[in-house]
């Protein structure tokens, strides 16, 4: 995987797959899974928008099994490793900074917020339980190191975990720049090398854009907080979103694009 930009560029592009937040709900994204895998063709490319795990009780499990797609696609069609993306989104933000616990200054509220929305889950699945470690959070800087240090082998000990965490990117685009896929959204004041952490954690009136950003005719995202989504709906806005509230819901939303930004089709599995 490669770790050497924030941001792909897609070239020589059939059409592009884009998968919307999965929150470790493993059993809709096996069914996906089988449908890439009979129907996706050598110049596709397959996005993930960020959030594959969190909420859900098999977020370890979920990651083993979209890297497993990643190998089966990539050994089938002799892929080059940008052929298949993985976006950072909120949920693999706040558990990258788990990992920096011991450097927080208010280690205890840090993991009580984020807790709160769903990373306990992550953890969990890592083997985990939330009082032991809420109990470290209290410890001391020494607790905690030691105890992230334990967090990074259990990664380890998962083919390609730490990879993944390691090569996430902020924001992929075509070779036409008329679609760009991200996990939430942009700042639309501001050129994409400037937009810090508004792609997993979003911008004021987002939902609301009617009209191209820069060059982009088209925004996929993978996330959305407000509860006003219409698949049918986005095949006429810049924004087509792939994701539904309430956060219960555990249909996965996916779709197929075209690099000029053409929706080709839209999908839900539950």
């Amino acid at each position: 995987m490669s770790t050497k930009s924030n941001f792909v560029e897609l070239r020589d592009t059939s059409k592009i797959w884009a998968i919307g937040s999965i929150h470790s709900n493993i059993k809709s994204f096996n069914g996906i899974k089988d449908f890439i895998l009979n129907n996706f063709e050598k110049k596709d490319k397959l996005i993930f928008l960020g959030n594959i795990i969190g909420l859900g009780k098999s977020s370890k499990e979920s990651l083993t099994s979209v890297l497993d797609l990643r190998f089966k696609l990539m050994s089938k069609f002799r892929l080059k490793p940008d052929s298949i993306i993985f976006l950072r989104g909120a949920q693999e933000e706040m558990f990258s900074k788990i990992l920096q616990l011991q450097i927080a200054p208010n280690p205890v509220e840090i993991i009580n917020w984020m807790f709160d929305h769903g990373v306990d889950k992550t953890l969990n699945s890592y083997g985990f339980t939330n009082d032991e470690v809420i109990d470290i959070a209290s410890s001391g800087t020494v607790a905690i190191s030691k105890w992230t240090s334990k967090l990074n082998k259990l990664i380890l000990q998962n083919n390609g975990h730490k990879d993944y965490f390691l090569s996430l990117k902020h924001a992929a685009f075509s070779a036409s720049k008329k679609i760009l896929f991200v996990n939430r959204g942009v700042d639309i004041t501001r050129p994409l090398s400037a937009q810090n952490d508004c792609f997993w954690w979003g911008y004021q009136n987002f939902s609301k854009i009617d009209e191209p950003y820069n060059s982009f005719l088209r925004i996929v995202r993978g996330y959305q907080s407000n509860k006003n989504n219409n698949l049918e709906m986005s095949k006429n806005t810049v924004i087509c979103t792939l994701f539904k509230q309430p956060l219960t819901n555990n249909m996965i939303y996916f779709g197929t694009f075209s690099e000029n930004g053409e929706i080709l089709d839209l999908f839900e599995f539950d």
